[in-house]
Parts: structure tokens; C-alpha cells; sequence
């Protein structure tokens, strides 16, 4: 594919980018070089920050802000782009370079409809002209992009796609125009793993039958070895390692790198065998255990409208019965709509069953009053998906980790101060981050703000609902080891609700696969990892980015 005798599509040279700011200027991309060539994929991975949307953005000319190419040279088909203008420049983005960004349901506008969306990149893009004609194409976009009905899909909201459907639409947009180079910006982060199978075997296929280059920017390192042919590995604004995926993947050569590797899950799951020893195996003794929460028959109906007086009962959980063991991981898992986080809510006293119960050592929850419901939650918490959302941005960290002390009374203002610097040590933070708010602080360490604030109460049951997808993977990592640590400590019980089996493999000791409200299979780690006895089960484990890879000492 990049034989020395073919001419790169994509050729970038020690490309710096810079922002400005109050304090100057700061350097953030430092001579950046690399080649895409005609039908390539190119993967370029890292954390977040480490500058793989940046260079993105730099070739397409789309740099945020103040930020603007200060060195080097960015050639698309032999021709210079870094001294386009404005105006130049959108005559090449999507005719010549295609983009798919992130997240769908910031990049669609939520007041126009999809068909309006797609037609205004099809008029843009000066693909056709006609009213007729450019109504024609944006219902073909969107049959090749995979979505059925399309006639009916151009009049629709993106409120009323799912997040598979959104994503289908813009990769059809970014691929309107058949463009040269393809750029997917963390295209399917926000998938479940088997909707995010079916969207890039979908976008793999539009862009080989069309010959069209892919550089794919992504911080997940088994689907970036799973679908590119040559991967890009960048820190802090450099690339540190470069080469065939699967060469990068059995041999990485950086240090940093190798941190990526070790600290993949889906890569991790195939390595998983010294994992399963440290955490230590399930005995039966431990299945046979006093169960610290036991969910026996559980229901969740909600009634949905249908237009009118009319309505419907709609059955969000369907006979759910699991026990977790005192000291111990179930990971519940299952796509998006599945029934998870429902019963998270129902375990948390969020909502109310329908009917069934839950259990913790021995009591029925569903009996409380309301003073010991608020008795339970001393013992019972939540640590959320998204820290960006959870932790209020107007308290300073000191006072959202005091904040259930303050609520359940617990000492007076002095020990409430030492319980906060013990519960910062004990998440690993400094202990002068209790002054600071949490715009101040990185993604990872929100999270172990939060963690630090489920476990204020000394608590002996975290409830955690996709506690770590929205995480890279080297912080995600860290979260994970906090989290056995802690529970090797204190002896906490986690329900741990997630789609992403890999991150099970290396986290749970109990798997609970759930499917449209039902639980289809239960088991131990290894047995639903090594024997699922469900088709629905295999599904999601072949959906592991980087699952199908057969790695040199797996």
C-alpha cells in the first residue's frame, strides 16, 4: 500500500500548529509527518491531548480559535493546502477531503431535518442544483448510507434517529461528494460496541468500493489495529511511533505506546490470563456466599403515549433476577435500550419497580420508609458516567466530596475537612485540588473526584453506570486498578454497568448479559467469555474492536 514507487495522497511535513492565547502563544502540534496513500487507512491514536484532532483539523482546515499553522507543509494530491484562503479552501473540503465528526447529536442541527441537512451539504458541495435533483441525491446519500426508508428518513429530526442512525447520516454526508480522503474523528466513540461494529464495516465498505483514503483518528488502539493498515501513535503534539498496525501492536517500541498497549482492554482481553489470577479467581465458596444485594423478578413498566388518549405499556425490564456476593463485581451488560441502567436506578431507590424486589443483606428496599431509604444510601452509592456532568461546576472539589457528610449530618466542619483530605489521598489526588473546581481538572481526574464522593460515606456497595466509557484508554486504566484496589481494601461490592465487555474481562467477576429488558445469560467471567451459550452473547463479543485480531502470545 505505501510502496516507494506510489505518490501519497496525503503528505504532511513538519506540520506545527500554534493557539493564541493571554499568555502568548503556545505551541500545540511539533513537526508533525505523515503519509496517507490512494485506498489507505491510517489510524492516528493517543489520549486525549495529545494532538490527534488537531492535526485532523489542520488538514481540513477547520483549526478552532486562534489556533493556525505556524511550519510545514500539508499536500493533498500534490497540492499545498496551507496557503489556501478561506475560500479556496472550501472548494476542497468535501469534494476533496470528506469529514465525519464525533459526536452526532452536536454536529446535527437539532431544529432541521435530516433531508435539509444532507441537501445543504449536497448544494454546498455543489454536487447537484435542481430542486428535483438535489432531493434525488440526498434520499441516495442516505440509502448508501445504509438506512432503510430513506424517502421517509429526509423529513425526520435527528431527535428521532437512534445514535447509529445519526452517525449513518453523517458519514452519507461526509461521503456526498466522493472525496478523495475520508477523515473519521472518533466516529463510533459513542456506540455501542456492536451498532459500532456495523457502522464501520458499513464505512469500510462505501469507502473501498470508491477507493477513498481514510485517516482515522481514534483513542482506542484495538479498533485502530482492527481497521487501519498503518498506525500513528502521538503524544503531546508529536508522533512518537509509527508503522504496520499489527507490527505497532505485537512490537511497540516507545514507551508511551507500550502503555497503550498494556492498557487497552480489548487488547487486555486477550492477555487476560495474569489478570484473572491477580484478581483473584471466583470460587464456589464465593458464589455460595451471603449475597449483599439479591434482584429476584424484577419488572419495570413505563406507559408511553401513542398519540390521543392512547397509550401503551412498555416493559423496560423483564424478570431480572442476579445476585452479587458480598466483596465482589457483577457487570452488567448489553446495548443501548438493554434495561441496564434501569435497574441501576430501581437498585439505587431512583425509581420504583413495578413489581419484584431488591435485596441488600436480607431487606427488602422496596418495604423502607422513607428515614431508612435515607439510611440505606449511607451504604449504597452511585459513581456516574460523565464527570463533566455529575460534579456541579460552580462548587470548589473540597465541597462536592464533603457534599454527603453535609447532607447525612456526619461530624462537624474540622472532620469533615480531614475526611475530605483522606478521601482525595485515598483516590490518588493532591490535596490541594480540595480549593479547585472541576473545569480545572482533566477527565480522569473527575472521576476519582466522584469516586472520592461515593465513598465519603464509607459505603460498602457502588452502583457503576458506565463509569469509565467516557474515559481514554491509559486513564481508563487507572480508574479501573483504583477501583480493585479499593475494593481489595474495603471490601466494596460493585454493580458495574457497561457495554463495553473488554472493560468486563478485566474488571468483573460475575456477567450478567441483558437484551431487551431480559436477562439472557449469567455466568461467571470466564465461562460467559470462553462458552456463551447465547448467539446475542457471541454477538457482543465479536464485537470487541480488536477481538478478531490473533495476537502473538495471547
Amino acid at each position: 500500500m505505501s510502496d516507494a514507487t506510489m505518490t501519497p495522497l496525503l503528505s504532511v511535513r513538519d506540520l506545527k500548529v500554534a493557539f493564541e492565547g493571554e499568555g502568548g502563544t503556545r505551541e500545540v502540534l511539533h513537526g508533525v509527518s505523515l503519509d496517507v496513500y490512494p485506498g489507505q487507512t491510517v489510524a492516528i491514536v493517543g489520549e486525549s491531548g495529545s494532538g490527534k484532532s488537531t492535526t485532523a483539523s489542520a488538514v481540513i482546515g477547520l483549526l478552532p480559535g486562534t489556533g493556525h499553522v505556524t511550519a510545514g507543509s500539508i499536500t493533498l494530491d500534490g497540492r499545498e493546502l496551507t496557503d489556501l484562503s478561506q475560500t479556496q479552501f472550501e472548494s476542497v473540503r468535501g469534494r476533496d477531503i470528506g469529514y465525519v465528526p464525533q459526536d452526532p447529536m452536536s454536529n446535527l442541527n437539532p431544529v432541521w431535518s435530516i433531508g435539509f441537512q444532507v441537501k445543504e451539504a449536497i448544494r454546498a458541495n455543489g454536487i447537484a442544483t435542481g430542486r428535483k435533483e438535489v432531493e434525488q441525491r440526498a434520499i441516495e446519500v442516505l440509502k448508501q448510507a445504509g438506512l432503510a426508508d430513506a424517502e421517509r428518513r429526509l423529513h425526520q429530526y435527528p431527535h428521532q434517529f437512534s445514535g447509529g442512525m445519526r452517525q449513518r447520516a453523517l458519514i452519507g454526508i461526509g461521503l456526498a461528494a466522493d472525496p478523495k480522503l475520508l477523515i473519521a474523528d472518533e466516529p463510533t466513540s459513542a456506540l455501542d460496541v456492536t451498532v459500532q461494529r456495523v457502522i464501520l464495516d458499513h464505512m469500510a465498505s462505501l469507502t473501498r468500493e470508491r477507493g477513498t483514503s481514510v485517516l482515522l483518528i481514534t483513542h482506542d488502539l484495538g479498533l485502530a489495529a482492527e481497521r487501519a493498515d498503518t498506525i500513528v501513535v502521538m503524544n503531546q503534539g508529536e508522533i512518537v511511533e509509527s508503522g504496520p498496525s499489527r507490527e505497532i501492536l505485537e512490537n511497540p517500541q516507545h514507551p508511551y505506546t507500550q502503555r497503550l498497549v498494556a492498557a487497552a482492554p480489548s487488547i487486555a482481553s486477550q492477555r487476560i490470563q495474569a489478570k484473572v489470577e491477580d484478581r483473584g479467581i471466583l470460587r464456589e465458596s464465593d458464589i455460595d456466599a451471603p449475597a449483599t444485594v439479591k434482584v429476584t423478578d424484577l419488572v419495570k413498566e413505563y406507559k408511553i403515549r401513542q398519540g390521543g388518549f392512547r397509550s401503551e405499556q412498555f416493559r423496560a425490564v423483564d424478570g431480572v433476577s442476579f445476585e452479587i456476593p458480598r466483596g465482589k463485581t457483577l457487570a452488567l451488560v448489553g446495548e443501548s435500550g438493554s434495561g441496564k441502567s434501569t435497574i441501576a436506578k430501581m437498585v439505587l431507590k431512583l425509581e420504583e419497580p413495578t413489581s419484584g424486589s431488591i435485596e441488600v443483606d436480607g431487606v427488602n428496599t422496596g418495604k423502607l420508609n422513607a428515614k431508612d431509604t435515607f439510611n440505606l444510601r449511607r451504604r449504597m452509592q452511585p459513581v456516574f458516567q460523565d464527570p463533566y456532568g455529575s460534579l456541579d461546576p460552580l462548587r470548589s472539589i473540597g465541597n462536592l466530596i464533603a457534599e454527603p457528610l453535609n447532607i447525612h449530618k456526619v461530624g462537624d466542619g474540622a472532620s469533615r475537612r480531614a475526611r475530605v483530605e483522606e478521601l482525595l489521598e485515598q483516590v490518588a489526588l493532591p490535596q490541594e485540588l480540595a480549593s479547585r473546581y472541576p473545569n480545572e481538572l482533566s477527565g480522569g481526574q473527575r472521576q476519582r473526584v466522584a469516586i472520592a464522593r461515593a465513598l465519603a460515606l464509607k459505603p460498602d456497595i457502588l452502583v457503576l453506570d458506565e463509569a469509565v466509557s467516557a474515559l481514554d484508554v491509559l486513564v481508563q486504566a487507572q480508574i479501573l486498578q483504583l477501583l480493585a484496589e479499593l475494593q481489595s481494601e474495603l471490601g466494596l461490592t460493585y454493580l458495574f454497568i457497561t457495554h463495553d465487555l473488554a472493560v468486563v474481562r478485566v474488571a468483573a467477576d460475575l456477567v450478567c448479559v441483558m437484551e431487551r429488558g431480559k436477562l439472557v445469560e449469567q455466568g461467571t467471567v470466564d465461562e460467559i467469555f470462553a462458552q456463551p451459550s447465547q448467539e446475542y452473547t457471541q454477538r457482543l463479543l465479536d464485537a470487541i474492536p480488536g477481538a478478531s485480531l490473533s495476537l502473538g502470545g495471547a
